[in-house]
């Protein structure tokens, strides 16, 4: 996965952690389709995601402002799946929401 090609701040990040279940039943193709369904919603600005071998992730997403994190959370599609993380997938999760007001970075290919 790379980083997120993000404008200049601000803008907002929802970072979401958890903890997976042994239990499969369907996880990576709602995520897939999670992410599709995200692209299209006003205010989405990208993703970075990262899952170690002992089930911890971290997965952040990018918006505009708060109006759009809003109207994301409340997506039916969204709420479904919310629904079967806490009754599959994950043992716990925690999300913060954070405004981002400086952003800087380091790429050694671009040198």
């Amino acid at each position: 996965m790379s980083t997120a090609a993000l404008p200049e701040p601000p803008y907002y990040m929802v970072s979401f952690s958890s903890q997976r279940t042994k239990v499969d039943n369907g996880y990576g193709e709602m995520g897939y389709a999670m992410t599709e369904l995200a692209k299209q919603q006003p205010g989405y600005l990208g993703f970075e995601s990262a899952r170690g071998a002992d089930g911890f992730g971290i997965l952040i997403s990018y918006w505009k402002d708060e109006d759009s994190i809003r109207a994301w959370k409340s997506v039916v599609d969204h709420v479904q799946a919310q629904n079967r993380g806490r009754s599959d997938w994950y043992t716990r999760y925690e999300i913060r929401v954070a405004l981002v007001t400086r952003a800087y970075g380091f790429n050694i290919e671009a040198t």
